[in-house]
């Protein structure tokens, strides 16, 4: 019997795009089948094929619901993978909305893309997959509870324990069996903070061989936010954003992290703290997740007061297209929670493309925003944005709150590791960009006594009895590190672009504009000629 393979297909070098691959000799596992986000050139990846054949996919284990770590599964079923998906109840119940949202988002900005190619004489383009082919792949899943062993395919059986980051989510433990006895590994997925409003402490057994950790938060100490802490703070942003006619947009993902936003938001309106004013959930998914929250109110934490927060007078879903745009016409102020948390698709574009430019805008960063997302460029302090072909100027106030992180901080992620000794074999950081992941390396190499490695991107490694020992035969990676969790050429191109524009308004006159041109078409004519003379 070989020794186990685990190939790093995602989430190795950046914060997107959680797939690992676990290769023993009867059987092939995906830990997470997530979709790419980011930087152009990382989004790019969900259009390539699988660096591996989907037909022989054994089984896929989820460790939740968020869609950089099952994204691309409808895809993976698409291509050919027909066997079971074992997730939490609360995960295949949340994958059952978001995957259809996904398909459907595809399908709509596909739909909006060929339109712009037909206008350029390009080819069509396809779409990853459609919300029917997320319907499909939901007959795959079985739900397994926590704690309880499954065997999934061959030499290989695991258990889920509470991660404590989202409803639902797990760490895998899984044991596999080989010639020698048996490797035990341990998949934290994503580990929650012990502030989370509606979560519990995460759970994790002790004693492994070798250990894959995220590492999000690897190079940050965030406050301790306790619940008082957390709402004083939220109460003074709403009292600055709080002006005649402004609003207060808040881009958030549509998956607990706005049901814990509006349950403190509704918690200082009840208590006179703040003045009740309109809350609008500007999200299908928000709605049709917080009805999967309202169902699987018994696995949360503080459920009472998130039940009493949903049936609050001032709080509105907002459902079709009409709804939402009929958010442009409100008066006074208002606040808007909206999809994606990191500004990247749905709603908030257009909300944002509305109020941005006016200074009676607030926005409230209260997520993790990705290297090369407008979030991110937004957070950074960008003075101009381009939003759907328009330039932007940013004129709004824009305000980063921690306090929803649904990830662990460095202290805790060292104590969590700390409490799953003894690690006998390796650690593995992932999910991380290449500033936090380093930064936890160092962490950890003063807490722990075994080696802590940084994959690549499609990197593969034996599991050895000695220790992890990379394969020879790993796959060509379809990204070098220095492509992976930073902005890319694309983002310094859109920034290039501002920035002419920028410079071509402040110019004194028409002259002035024609000096910068005649620069730019300068510094362009070299390549023009080796362009031309490699068609000659």
């Amino acid at each position: 019997m070989q020794e186990p393979k685990l190939s790093f297909h995602g989430a190795a070098g950046s914060v997107t795009g959680s797939c690992f691959l676990l290769d023993v000799a009867d059987s092939k596992v995906l830990i997470d089948c997530g979709m790419f986000q980011g930087s152009k050139s990382e989004k790019e990846l969900n259009y390539r094929p699988f660096p591996f054949d989907p037909t022989e996919i054994d089984a896929v284990l989820l460790t939740h619901a968020h869609i950089d770590h099952t994204g691309l599964l409808p895809k993976l079923a698409k291509e050919g993978f027909g066997g079971p998906v074992y997730a939490t109840r609360p995960t295949m119940e949340l994958c059952g909305v978001m995957l259809q949202d996904s398909g459907h988002i595809q399908e709509s900005e596909v739909k909006q893309l060929n339109r712009r190619n037909r206008r350029r004489s390009r080819e069509p383009v396809e779409p990853i997959y459609t919300a029917d082919d997320a319907r499909m792949v939901m007959a795959q899943f079985i739900s397994v509870p926590y704690q309880q062993w499954q065997e999934v395919a061959g030499s290989i059986k695991f258990r889920f324990w509470n991660a404590g980051h989202l409803l639902g989510s797990a760490s895998i433990e899984m044991e596999v069996a080989v010639v020698d006895g048996s490797r035990r590994l341990l998949f934290s997925g994503d580990i929650g903070t012990r502030y989370k409003m509606l979560e519990g402490l995460p759970q994790a057994p002790v004693g492994t061989d070798y250990l894959i950790c995220e590492s999000t938060y690897g190079d940050r100490e965030r406050e301790d936010y306790t619940q008082d802490d957390r709402r004083g703070r939220l109460k003074e942003i709403v009292a600055k954003a709080n002006k005649p006619n402004g609003v207060l947009l808040i881009p958030s993902f549509a998956v607990e992290r706005t049901q814990e936003v509006l349950t403190d938001l509704v918690a200082l309106m009840d208590d006179g703290t703040i003045p009740r004013s309109p809350v609008m959930i500007d999200s299908p998914l928000a709605s049709r997740a917080t009805e999967v929250f309202k169902a699987q109110a018994g696995e949360l934490a503080n459920a009472g007061t998130f039940i009493r927060a949903l049936n609050a007078p001032n709080v509105r879903f907002t459902e079709s297209a009409e709804q939402s745009k009929a958010l442009d016409l409100v008066r006074g102020f208002h606040i808007i929670i909206a999809a994606s948390g990191m500004c990247e698709a749905g709603r908030i574009r257009h909300r944002l493309r509305n109020w941005l430019w006016r200074q009676e805008c607030t926005v409230l960063l209260v997520g993790f925003q990705a290297a090369g997302t407008l979030g991110r460029v937004l957070q950074e302090g960008a003075r101009m944005v381009r939003i759907q072909g328009d330039e932007i100027l940013v004129k709004a106030k824009i305000i980063t709150l921690d306090a929803y992180s649904g990830h662990a901080d460095a202290t805790e992620l060292d104590e969590w590791v700390s409490a799953r000794a003894p690690i006998a074999k390796g650690i593995f950081l992932v999910h991380g960009e290449p500033a936090a992941r380093t930064a936890l390396t160092r962490l950890l190499a003063r807490t722990q006594k075994v080696p802590v490695i940084e994959p690549r991107l499609d990197d593969t490694f034996y599991l050895t009895r000695e220790g992890a020992c990379m394969a020879e035969d790993h796959t060509h990676a379809r990204l070098t590190p220095e492509q992976l969790g930073r902005p890319d050429w694309h983002n310094d191109f859109q920034s290039l672009v501002l920035d002419l524009s920028q410079r071509l308004n402040l110019a004194a006159d028409q002259k002035g504009r024609a000096i910068i041109l005649r620069k730019i078409r300068r510094a362009l004519e070299p390549d023009d000629e080796i362009a031309k003379a490699k068609t000659e």
